[in-house]
């Protein structure tokens, strides 16, 4: 079944066709892979599909909605939801409090943060078991600016998660941390994604892990799908080796 699709989406920047008629389809309980060399449009897309972006022209449509207008709260509350690649975290704020805050927004209670963080005691409950899902239990007094890069990286996933997403974009998880600390961050991910029912789609440069942890790759150059299929597929095509791996 179709989550999300996009019908001949287009951003142009200038000259630039970032998103040139994009026809973009995510399938329910997929983990999807999105990928190119750089200025292909990865991001542009997923600003678009998050609503960091306006489109030119074309349509979004989630669930059957037709959310091409609507704003980045809307589409949070609709049920998308985004990491970043330059985590965004509150930096002063533990990492506990970042994960309670974004329960309590998703809860409309934000105003009364403060005020209800010491007795919620549900609010706290959750809080501790999506640190523990992420690897972070007992970790949830450390400040978010004092922990490791893959601490950090997890803890940005797991804020969009404490969202309760149908749809979770991840943009570059693994980026700016070593080879060992990508396998135990993939590794976390991927569980807490299949085991919750999530659709995700991941934004990634190192083809290793989209080929580990995808179920189907969407290959894009130059603002427009090169290639859409399988891991074994996309290993297979010529066109992808020549134009994005350079094997050809």
């Amino acid at each position: 079944m179709s989550l999300l699709r996009t019908v001949n989406l287009k951003k142009h920047f200038g000259e630039t066709r970032a998103v040139d008629g994009v026809d973009f389809v995510v399938t329910e309980g997929e983990v999807l892979a999105l990928v190119g060399p750089n200025g292909a449009g990865k991001t542009s897309l997923v600003n678009l599909l998050s609503a960091y972006l306006t489109p030119d022209s074309g349509e979004i449509i989630f669930l059957d909605q037709d959310i091409t207008n609507m704003s980045v709260t809307g589409r949070i509350k609709a049920g998308i939801a985004r990491s970043f690649q330059i985590v965004n975290l509150f930096d002063d704020l533990t990492a506990f409090d970042n994960v309670a805050l974004s329960i309590f927004s998703r809860e409309n209670k934000t105003l009364k943060l403060m005020s209800l963080a010491d007795h919620d005691h549900e609010v706290n409950k959750e809080t501790d078991e999506v640190l523990e899902l992420f690897g972070l239990g007992g970790k949830g007094h450390i400040l978010a600016k004092e922990m490791a890069q893959g601490e950090r990286k997890l803890l940005d996933v797991a804020v969009a998660y404490a969202l309760r997403p149908k749809f979770l974009f991840l943009d570059e998880p693994t980026s700016g941390v070593s080879t060992r600390d990508k396998a135990q961050i993939m590794d976390t991910i991927s569980s807490v994604v299949r085991a919750g029912h999530i659709t995700a789609a991941v934004v990634e440069h190192d083809m290793d892990v989209v080929f580990k942890y995808s179920d189907r790759i969407v290959v894009m150059s130059d603002g427009k799908i090169l290639a859409d299929g399988s891991p074994d597929e996309i290993r297979a095509n010529k066109e992808v080796e020549t134009i994005f791996l350079g094997t050809g």
